[in-house]
């Protein structure tokens, strides 16, 4: 499964895996593709300075990239508190007859919540960049579209190229205008942020749009077929999520939800601003029910819908309320149910390339 831009960066394979766990970044990029390490969930920068260091030693000297995630409307000089204080006090009550309803229990005394989502602050992501700059990470992708151009230029200047997802041919041809090195079509099958076209249509006309950046398709893929099919379509790699999620590598620290994931179906996810404010692809659960249903409150807009769901997550996921208990996924989920490695998944993604290519051969009378 090898393109020009996998000979470019030196993988075995044009795979590129998103995830925010290191121990499956750092498998991917052993096993012949490109691991990318989500950065948003890191608020402090000796935690992100820990992990790359991890990357590093686990990594065998093969690439591997970071994502961050620095929206294009940025609210300059506003601290975490001020925003948190535009939150209504309705939607603070309603979060709580939620938990109420489900019979939540708190967190213990003395325990911090979880993950807060800070990263789309833009003095939090530059504290991240400041970190990663400091290690030979070959790529740096972008989660809201381009990085502001001083970000791509600093990337640059340190031979790191630049990727930003794209949902619509529109935002490509304005990520290639940014000085974007590497477009990811992301389809509406996608796990999390993620727009309204299919990826089987978007892939050709984001190729069509920024030609000759290379592209990676992304979105509702997780086998070799399907590999094999965005190649066909034009781009130059997948990219890929949700896959990872139920790997043995993984981090999810939670059996419960990780049997949710095993067992639910392509339709049992649902596109909801529940959990940011943004429209992001994840698990049908009671929660997302609550928030889209036309008699409630609706969520709030981004960062502030982040901050208010933040802690009753951290409730949800520590005391694995299974009715609540969710997380972005894609609809590739119906074909992941089983447990496996990192490496089985890549030695099922070969093993489907072949049979495709092999397929395709034989149609056109080459076999």
């Amino acid at each position: 499964m090898q393109t020009e831009l996998s000979n470019r960066l030196g993988i075995a394979h044009a795979v590129f895996g998103f995830t925010p766990f290191p121990a499956v970044a750092a498998a991917i990029t052993r096993a012949g593709g490109f691991g990318v390490l989500g950065a948003v969930r890191y608020t402090a920068p000796d935690e992100l300075a820990r992990d790359l260091d991890w990357m590093q030693a686990h990594t065998d000297g093969l690439p591997y990239g970071l994502d961050v995630v620095m929206p294009a409307k940025k609210v300059a000089g506003v601290s975490e508190a001020e925003v948190e204080a535009m939150i209504p006090e309705g939607h603070r009550r309603f979060v709580a007859g939620l938990l109420e309803t489900h019979r939540v229990p708190p967190l213990a005394d003395g325990e911090a919540a979880g993950w807060r989502i800070t990263g789309w602050m833009e003095h939090v992501a530059r504290t991240q960049l400041d970190v990663a700059f400091g290690y030979p990470v070959k790529l740096l992708a972008n989660a809201l579209g381009p990085p502001p151009p001083d970000v791509v230029r600093r990337a640059h200047d340190h031979g790191i190229l630049v990727a930003a997802l794209a949902g619509s041919p529109r935002h490509a041809r304005h990520h290639k205008d940014a000085g974007i090195d590497i477009v990811v079509a992301q389809g509406y099958e996608a796990g999390g942020h993620t727009g309204d076209i299919a990826t089987m249509v978007l892939t050709p006309e984001v190729v069509a749009a920024v030609d000759p950046l290379p592209v990676l398709a992304a979105g509702g893929i997780g086998t070799g077929e399907q590999v094999a099919a965005g190649l066909a379509l034009g781009a130059q790699g997948v990219w890929l999520g949700s896959v990872w999620l139920t790997c043995e590598e993984a981090e999810l620290h939670s059996r419960r939800l990780t049997a949710k994931l095993l067992a639910a179906g392509p339709g049992d996810t649902v596109r909801s601003r529940a959990l940011t404010g943004k429209p992001a692809r994840q698990l049908r659960t009671a929660w997302t029910d609550a928030w889209d249903d036309p008699d409630g409150p609706g969520p709030l807009p981004m960062p502030l819908q982040g901050l208010l769901v933040a802690d009753a997550n951290s409730r949800i996921q520590r005391h694995e309320v299974e009715p609540l208990l969710g997380t972005p996924v894609g609809q590739i989920v119906g074909r992941m149910n089983s447990e496996r490695s990192v490496q089985a998944v890549f030695d099922d993604l070969t093993r489907g390339f072949e049979r495709a290519i092999d397929r395709l051969h034989r149609i056109a009378g080459r076999a």
